[in-house]
């Protein structure tokens, strides 16, 4: 500095003052509110770090447990030797079998209940058949004992009494009612081979439709004999077996080739293991 000169004062200005007291404001204030955050900041990391310890406590606790139980389907499953797949799969299999019995079951209580309505109408009607029934028979009892009061026995061509005889058909289902004897229908053709009824065996010869006779066969004990111009409805006897028993034929009908009658044989006569087709 020259002489004589006086140094310059130096005077700061106000405005540099303020700006100061304002950054120092500032540094306070956010010095402040680091502090509050970090102190926010701490507690909200302490309660982390507890709900973490808590969690982290379950979790274990959680754990513990699966294994336990983990532990005990494998034992359960190698006291039956079973995996624990298979335990699973077979635990599945037997829940669909019992679904499947129950419904069977259901339906086997349907079906029996709709079974016992059907019974008890069936019951109801069959009483009702049975009454109806019992009323048939008792009718058919009675024509067939009118029909054998009509029937009338007659003289055979041996000069042998004749039990009762049948004219028809009808008369002859009332005589195997009655049950005194056997009875064997027959028809006979003229070109017919021997046919046989019981122990015979019968074979048309010759008929005459206009006087209502016939001749024909009968075999019997090996031996054959000829039943020559008999009338339609009389009664042509035989003997025949050990037991000397008396057969009896009596012929419906007589046309130009065929008669057609029946064979009488006694109760206790042999019956033929296989019959002649008619």
């Amino acid at each position: 500095m020259p002489e004589g000169e006086q140094p310059t004062a130096y005077h700061p200005e106000p405005h540099s003052n303020a700006g100061k007291w304002i950054l120092i404001v500032l540094a306070v204030a956010y010095a402040g509110a680091s502090s509050f955050f970090i102190y926010d900041q701490h507690g909200k990391l302490d309660k982390l770090t507890q709900e973490q310890t808590a969690s982290q406590k379950q979790i274990g606790d959680l754990t513990k447990r699966m294994q336990s139980a983990e532990a005990d389907a494998e034992t359960l499953g190698e006291k039956i030797g079973m995996t624990k797949k298979e335990l699973a799969t077979r635990a599945d299999e037997l829940q669909h079998q019992q679904q499947a019995a129950s419904a069977r079951i259901a339906a086997q209580a349907a079906e029996e209940k709709k079974d016992v309505s059907a019974v008890s109408g069936e019951v109801g009607s069959v009483k009702t058949d049975v009454g109806g029934v019992k009323t048939d028979v008792a009718a058919t009892k009675a024509s067939l004992e009118a029909t054998i009061a009509k029937l009338q026995g007659t003289i055979g061509d041996l000069g042998v009494q004749s039990g009762l005889i049948a004219n028809t058909r009808t008369d002859l289902e009332a005589l195997k009612h009655k049950g005194d004897r056997q009875y064997y229908e027959f028809a006979l053709g003229k070109n017919d081979k021997p046919k046989a009824f019981s122990t015979v065996a019968l074979q048309l010869k010759k008929t005459d439709p206009k006087h209502g006779k016939y001749s024909l066969n009968v075999t019997a004990d090996d031996k054959t004999i000829e039943k020559k111009d008999k009338n339609q409805n009389e009664p042509v006897q035989f003997y025949t077996g050990r037991d000397h028993m008396l057969y009896e034929l009596v012929v419906w009908t007589v046309d130009k080739n065929k008669i057609t009658g029946y064979l009488s044989t006694p109760k206790n006569a042999p019956v033929p293991i296989t019959p002649t087709p008619q």
